[in-house]
């Protein structure tokens, strides 16, 4: 190892490529050093540019100046620590991006995505995340990953893995958040689901409710472009800029206003309908999904919500407090699910689904392959609402194998 670079968030709108430190096996937070023989060093193959990610690189959060990002990590290892036992060097892994220590009772349950231990501050770590406990980001040439017996999940054929390796990135975020957010809402053989968002993850949770056997998918977006993504596999999709309302597309479409299962795959920064299109309403799509979801039907809600936003449209959007109608949703007798995704839930049957063709992930998704040098203008060109999911390609891994 040698020569480590990093994508750096340096504040509002501002990402550079860096020289960062060598990863060690061990963590330095607020002072306190905390030893990982438990983990090991990955040679990352691929890293993808995330949603959550831009949030920050918005100004969005309180993130600072200086953060390592990326938490979407495929890697090989080149390193293990003293305390692993059964991931070798040489496995190449994808990375869940939840960080959880498999000992405590959020883990033994399968709730990786809030591990009690190993973020000071709160449940629930990340790689290069904000008030997510430190954890060095991994959209760069090397990094470490604590608990690597528990956390990695090892590919069985190097071969394999590297031919299908723009699906298989796809395995530590947002295939497995996309895929939490259609089968929580209870997407099943014959739903009608809409998803709200064609972002990545609402391309991958589309693609995901297909795979779940839903009968139609409608998506809703403002952005052409992600309109015409979701159309090219298969989905109905509704403009959301027109000023129509959303049971009365849904209906154009199914012949009733309402559909079985509704996801939020787009969070805290959505914008309102028709002629509000412009204009930021962060509660718009929550209500919109209670409005158009049947009677004791679901509710998934994998898109981000934040408890401090210092870009908020008032001062309770500042603080996560936004006027949802939470009556309709009582009085219809909805379910709802929110919260990270536990990627451990889901990585290794979807892992299977795309080793034996049973989805094409980065085609739903339009991966689209960049090197690590070009990951600011991958921000930018994401940010103005490309069709695009951005993958790193930090060693020229992903070009060879192609």
């Amino acid at each position: 190892m040698s020569d480590n670079k990093g994508v750096v968030y340096l504040g509002p709108g501002q990402v550079d490529v860096q020289s960062i430190d060598d990863p060690k096996l061990e963590l330095e937070y607020r002072g306190k050093k905390r030893q990982c023989h438990h983990g090991v060093i990955l040679k990352v193959l691929s890293t993808n540019i995330c949603g959550s990610d831009q949030h920050m690189v918005r100004g969005r959060t309180t993130a600072p100046s200086g953060l390592v990002l990326g938490h979407e990590i495929t890697g090989e290892v080149v390193e293990v620590g003293r305390d692993v036992e059964f991931i070798k060097q040489g496995d190449i892994c994808s990375v869940p991006f939840n960080i959880a220590c498999g000992r405590c009772r959020c883990c033994k349950e399968g709730d990786t995505g809030v591990c009690l231990n190993v973020n000071p501050d709160r449940p629930g770590a990340a790689y290069g995340y904000v008030d997510m406990g430190g954890w060095i980001g991994g959209q760069a040439r090397y990094v470490m990953v604590p608990y690597a017996d528990w956390n990695l999940l090892a590919f069985p054929d190097r071969d394999q893995a590297l031919a299908k390796i723009t699906d298989l990135t796809m395995l530590s975020d947002i295939f497995p958040t996309g895929y939490h957010g259609a089968y929580t809402a209870g997407v099943t053989t014959g739903s009608t689901v809409y998803v709200a968002g064609a972002g990545p993850v609402g391309l991958a949770c589309a693609h995901a409710s297909q795979l779940l056997g839903a009968a139609v998918v409608i998506v809703g977006d403002m952005i052409d472009e992600r309109l015409a993504q979701a159309r090219s596999f298969g989905c109905e999709t509704v403009d959301l800029k027109q000023e129509a309302s959303l049971p009365d597309m849904i209906e154009q479409i199914l012949g009733v206003p309402e559909v079985d299962c509704a996801v939020d795959c787009v969070g805290f920064e959505a914008r309102g309908h028709g002629h509000d299109a412009s204009v930021e309403k962060p509660a718009t799509v929550l209500n919109q999904v209670m409005q158009v979801t049947r009677v004791a039907g679901g509710v998934g809600i994998p898109g981000l919500y934040v408890t401090e936003d210092p870009g908020g449209v008032d001062e309770a959007a500042k603080h996560g407090n936004l006027s949802i109608r939470i009556g309709l949703g009582w009085a219809k007798s909805l379910h709802f699910t929110t919260g990270q995704c536990p990627v451990m839930k889901y990585n290794r049957g979807l892992m299977m689904a795309i080793l034996h063709e049973r989805c094409q992930i980065a085609k739903a998704v339009n991966a689209t392959v960049i090197g690590l040098e070009d990951a600011p203008q991958g921000y930018s060109d994401f940010d103005h609402g490309a069709a695009k999911k951005f993958v790193l390609d930090p060693h020229g891994a992903l070009k060879s194998a192609s």
